[in-house]
């Protein structure tokens, strides 16, 4: 689906991005931006002449409550998940589809 091409930001001891009132926002520009890449139509719908690029982030924490983090960045355009050792954040298609 991706003809191979894909992206993956990652960024070591993001700890100190959790007290920063813009987090929760970083987050949701970030998910847009996947979305959009990731996407294999553009905004019209029409198919794109290039194949999706698969993008994510990836915020690596030294110390981190997963509860705390889904809590934190959590709002009605997103879709937060936690699991033994992440927390997952995409658009929420009921918002943004």
């Amino acid at each position: 689906m991706t003809g191979g091409v894909g992206i993956a930001g990652v960024i070591h001891d993001a700890d100190r991005l959790l007290e920063a009132e813009h987090f929760p926002l970083f987050v949701s520009v970030l998910c847009q931006g996947a979305d959009r890449a990731n996407a294999a139509v553009d905004r019209d719908g029409l198919p794109l002449d290039r194949p999706a690029i698969a993008e994510h982030f990836v915020f690596e924490f030294r110390a981190c409550d997963r509860e705390r983090v889904a809590l934190w960045v959590g709002q009605p355009n997103l879709t937060v998940a936690t699991g033994d050792v992440f927390v997952a954040a995409a658009l929420n298609p009921e918002q943004w589809h």
